[in-house]
């Protein structure tokens, strides 16, 4: 905001902040923008550089890697009940190397940990990612959902 509460538009390239959750998801996902859109009409890019740099040391360089990371955080978000949430980084994990019969695994360990509800949409997430052809998941591999 300018003195007298205008917006300011922000002189910041945005697009290493956009090349971060590309490298994460294959894509900038509509929050993700949505944010940024906001940041840079308010003139708070800092906030989103800040988020974006705290992202890359939790997740980029965390010691269990960026597969098994976007699994914890599938399972983290079903037992929440995040369904959009957990859409985004169960197609994460694909694109970290995951297979769908991973991210079926830990839809079954939220089963135990959180019951029916956490199970039924973790399996729901799988179901939508499950090409049209696929004969069984576990001749289902990332690379044919992406």
């Amino acid at each position: 905001m300018d003195g007298a509460g205008g917006v300011v538009t922000s002189p910041h390239n945005l697009e290493p902040i956009r090349d971060r959750y590309r490298s994460t998801y294959g894509s900038v996902p509509a929050g993700v923008e949505e944010r940024l859109r906001v940041a840079g009409a308010l003139g708070r890019v800092t906030t989103e550089d800040t988020f974006a740099n705290l992202r890359q040391v939790v997740l980029d360089e965390n010691p269990l890697g960026k597969r098994v990371q976007q699994l914890v955080h599938f399972g983290q978000l079903l037992v929440l009940g995040r369904a959009d949430a957990a859409r985004l980084h169960a197609r994460g994990a694909l694109h970290a190397g995951a297979s769908l019969t991973d991210l079926a695994g830990v839809a079954e360990t939220a089963l135990i940990t959180c019951g029916a509800p956490a199970y039924a949409l973790g399996v729901e997430i799988v179901a939508e990612l499950l090409p049209d052809s696929a004969q069984s998941p576990a001749s289902t591999d990332a690379t044919s959902v992406m």
